[in-house]
């Protein structure tokens, strides 16, 4: 058979991509925990600041997002992914030199978070509509599976080490890891050939904003892609919510060190690494809509394991429920994300998808932009349990979405 998972990679463009991508996730893994750690321990930022810093990094797609997104669709988006690399190392390769001249503060961090999100925004806005040009669209599920697979290994090793490192070397010398990556990965990108028509210039006298307002109109009326944009939407407010407390609960709270705090992170790889070996069975046995809704209902379940299962003054008891709730965590969204990605990039025409995911992310971002202040806001005034627990509840109603919408019935096969 030619559309199995593992056959993938034997083509040398998603090969190159693929390294690409997994090499991004593993150093990435390291600097998102060195971020938190930056933030919390030597920045010492209060928990408005904290939600004002995991706000920063979404600020440019709440800005530009949409218009970024209209621009892939008429743009070639292998150039934009390797500048957009480039520019990424030259930003996290200012953090270790502000630290080391004592400059480093809660601001100047939170502007170069915002350089480093506008930036992400350009790569992604470029990688996701590239990917349908690498592999045939009967084999994207699977492309994604492995996309998937990495990842989550990354997410396995990656907090452990980070968290090793970031007890030798500190914060700052983590994301100086990252920034060196970010280069190997744009030489890679550089090397894979795709055919890509080249720019053209528009002569039917429309500009970039009846792009923007076609995208978002054909994105949110499609039968079952509206649906699946609105679950996912509400999903990142309940995430940012969840994660922008999880962190200085777990290491203010809880006092767990940076090690303890990168193992628990790390139970979240293994889960996620299970999710997407599994994910294209799930998507063939239940179809996307049930291996999204299975996703959804994983990530109620995780954070609220985090609440009701019993702790201990131990700290290392402490740290049980903390990883089994990263666990189930993974476990959903390894499910859902090669399911759900897979049919997004088969469903839309090359010609929609950069609108597509421009559309469907950057509400994602301002979700997470006003989840990170509602959760600076909640913990502030009720504590970080209280959080969590409405976070709980809007992964509910992401579920809910799918469950009651033509999405539930959605299959890989009926496109």
């Amino acid at each position: 058979m030619t559309d199995r998972p593992g056959e993938v990679l034997r083509l040398p463009a998603f090969a190159l991509y693929w390294s690409s991508s997994t090499l991004g996730a593993f150093t990435g893994a390291v600097s998102v925990l060195a971020f938190q750690v930056l933030i919390v321990k030597t920045l010492n930022a209060t928990p408005l600041e904290i939600g004002l810093l995991n706000a920063a990094n979404v600020v440019p797609y709440l800005l530009f997002g949409l218009i970024v997104g209209a621009l892939m669709d008429r743009w070639r988006r292998k150039p934009a992914m390797v500048l957009a690399s480039i520019g990424r190392a030259l930003v996290l390769g200012m953090i270790p030199v502000l630290w080391i001249t004592e400059t480093l503060t809660v601001w100047s961090f939170g502007a170069l978070f915002l350089l480093f999100g506008a930036l992400t925004l350009i790569a992604d806005s470029a990688a996701q509509p590239m990917l349908p040009r690498l592999v045939p669209r009967n084999q994207l599920v699977a492309a994604n599976a492995r996309l998937g697979q990495a990842g989550t290994v990354a997410q396995t090793t990656g907090p452990a080490l980070g968290g090793a490192i970031v007890s030798w070397l500190g914060a700052p010398i983590a994301i100086l890891i990252d920034a060196v990556a970010y280069l190997v990965s744009a030489v890679m990108l550089s090397r894979i050939r795709v055919d890509e028509p080249k720019a053209e210039r528009r002569t039917d006298g429309r500009h970039i904003g009846h792009d923007i307002v076609e995208g978002v109109r054909w994105t949110y009326s499609h039968r079952t892609l509206a649906p699946m944009a609105a679950s996912v939407n509400v999903w990142f407010l309940g995430n940012s919510i969840a994660l922008t407390a999880f962190v200085p609960y777990a290491l203010r709270e809880l006092d767990l060190g940076a090690l303890l705090f990168g193992l628990v992170l790390a139970m979240g790889g293994i889960g996620g690494f299970l999710g997407a070996v599994l994910a294209p069975m799930a998507g063939r046995r239940f179809g996307v809509g049930g291996a999204v809704l299975a996703g959804r209902a994983l990530s109620a379940l995780a954070w609220l394991a985090i609440l009701v299962l019993p702790a201990s003054a131990d700290v290392a008891i402490i740290a049980i429920p903390l990883g089994i709730g990263q666990f189930l965590f993974g476990l959903g969204m390894g499910l859902e994300d090669p399911n759900e990605m897979g049919y997004r990039q088969a469903v839309a025409p090359d010609q929609m998808q950069g609108r597509l995911n421009a559309s469907i992310r950057t509400v994602n971002r301002i979700m997470f932009l006003i989840g990170a202040l509602i959760a600076g806001g909640l913990a502030t005034a009720f504590g970080y349990r209280v959080t969590i627990a409405v976070s709980v509840v809007i992964f509910v109603v992401a579920a809910l979405i799918v469950l009651f919408s033509p999405l539930r019935a959605a299959r890989h096969e009926d496109i």
